[in-house]
């Protein structure tokens, strides 16, 4: 069977989603699990956009082993240079250069002619190969450049040394059988295609993404590029998942295989969402909460006869097992850590420490602890210890209450207290934060879920906040939906802090 290459661009393209912004440590994180997850080249980022993203990638490429790691450049020396310095040191560096190839790029942002575009291209690739044996090149917009002049930029960077052609549906304008036959025409008519890979990338504005990105596999491309979740610009990109699994369980149409632990892709997915704060929704194919879930009663009915009714995946494939031990406040080490492991969650003895504190804790407040639950005390024990972060919260609200909330907030060994009113007491939180800290954030997307079933279920907090002009995420998690509020809201300002988007006023009033 046709083994089909997937390349990760969580880090760089699910980034630049609005309010995702991952530190070092986050990025690291999630790299490490995307080569738990089997994929065969991780995009770490856009190292000239920032110190940050530069940090970012380089810290992956020296600490994340067994697999390619690429970093982005436009098509000039400069960006080559710095995502070189941020490569250096990995064993497997990838250099990912782009120009856009379709008249209306080249008219209306690049202001260059198509020869300009062309030498440009091939200078960025020369440039590109005399640091890295693998340079992928990308013509931005490709699926709206017509054939003839893509075919001809193609061929002249393969004479400059690209590796990896990648022919991307920038704004996800394409259809599939429009994208398929576009795909074999540029193939077709570029010389030297053989000795390159192919590859695709696919954006979601029509909800097509994945679609288009299955209609390549049949044409013969030798790479996807996707994200986990779908997240990414605007609508996003083709989701990792998604295209797993259609390649998975329709084996018979598609072909082909992948190196992807299908087991690990519901923890990966989990991740993503936590450190980008990007709730998945609840009809989310694949790894959505109701993916496998059946309330019809004869969905039900034929479910329990037989699963294939209704079922074309089992759970237990992207790593959704039930639970085969029950855990609460009576609960000991063994049995918890007999859980983790069962969940492929392996901890050290200080980490599995750590973490069964904060279990029994957890278990006081709830009847039972869930599988969500464990996988969101394991998170946690591996996040650093933010510079801002909640000693005490009251709350007071009520139909005839202002509501009222006093915080206090721990800062550089200081104890910073303050309280404001709101229309409601998690607006009355957030600006008693604010209050405290000197910030003022403008509150763009609130959302809240439950982790799991049942009324004493933790409640999980997504919010996107704008400080200035720079927007930024935070996701809080507790059996109190105030308190998630709160560690949401500081888990973004802590973000912006570290950016140095906003400053802390330090004054002691506790």
């Amino acid at each position: 069977m046709r083994r089909i290459e997937i390349f990760d661009t969580t880090l760089r393209d699910g980034e630049q989603s609005p309010g995702v912004a991952l530190n070092a440590d986050e990025k690291l994180q999630i790299a490490r699990q995307l080569t738990k997850l089997g994929v065969n080249v991780i995009e770490a980022g856009f190292p000239i956009a920032s110190p940050g993203d530069l940090e970012g990638v380089r810290r992956i490429a020296q600490e994340v082993k067994d697999v390619s790691v690429a970093a982005l450049a436009r098509a000039n020396a400069k960006d080559i240079e710095c995502a070189w310095e941020a490569l250096s040191g990995g064993e497997a560096p990838r250099i990912h250069t782009f120009i856009a190839t379709s008249p209306i790029h080249m008219r209306y942002k690049l202001q260059k002619s198509p020869q300009e575009v062309l030498e440009l291209a091939v200078q960025a690739v020369r440039l590109a190969k005399s640091k890295v044996a693998d340079v992928e090149f990308s013509a931005e917009d490709a699926s709206r450049s017509e054939v003839d002049y893509l075919a001809s930029v193609f061929t002249e960077v393969i004479k400059a040394g690209a590796t990896v052609l990648n022919i991307p549906d920038t704004v996800g304008y394409a259809t599939p059988e429009e994208y398929g036959s576009f795909l074999r025409a540029v193939m077709t008519r570029t010389i030297g295609i053989e000795k390159v890979k192919v590859s695709v990338h696919c954006h979601n504005d029509l909800g097509l993404a994945v679609a288009n990105t299955l209609a390549a596999v049949g044409v013969g491309v030798h790479q996807l590029e996707c994200t986990v979740n779908g997240i990414g610009e605007r609508a996003g990109n083709a989701a990792l998942e998604e295209l797993i699994m259609a390649l998975h369980t329709r084996r018979d149409q598609f072909g082909v295989d992948t190196s992807i632990v299908t087991t690990e892709i519901a923890r990966t997915s989990q991740l993503v969402s936590r450190l980008s704060g990007m709730m998945i929704q609840h009809n989310k194919a694949i790894v959505g909460k109701n993916a496998f879930a059946h309330e019809s009663g004869i969905h039900q009915d034929g479910v329990l006869k037989e699963r294939s009714t209704y079922e074309i995946m089992v759970p237990s494939l992207i790593g959704v097992d039930a639970e085969s031990i029950i855990l609460g406040k009576h609960s000991g080490r063994h049995a918890v850590h007999q859980r983790f492991a069962e969940i492929g969650l392996n901890l050290d003895e200080s980490q599995f420490e750590e973490v069964f504190s904060r279990f029994k804790l957890l278990a006081d407040r709830k009847r039972e602890v869930t599988t969500a639950d464990l996988f969101s005390l394991a998170d946690v024990q591996t996040e650093k210890v933010d510079p801002i972060h909640l000693d005490y919260l009251q709350v007071s609200s009520g139909t005839h209450i202002l509501p009222t909330a006093t915080v206090r907030l721990m800062y550089n060994g200081q104890r910073l207290e303050d309280a404001a009113c709101g229309d409601g007491p998690v607006d009355a939180a957030f600006k008693a934060v604010d209050k405290v800290l000197g910030t003022k954030g403008k509150l763009t997307h609130y959302s809240l879920q439950a982790l799991d079933g049942g009324e004493d279920a933790q409640g999980e907090v997504a919010v996107t906040v704008k400080f200035g002009e720079n927007l930024v995420g935070g996701r809080g998690v507790s059996t109190d939906i105030i308190e998630a509020s709160v560690l949401g809201y500081l888990q973004a300002v802590n973000r912006a802090f570290e950016r140095g988007w906003i400053t802390v006023r330090e004054k002691n009033e506790g």
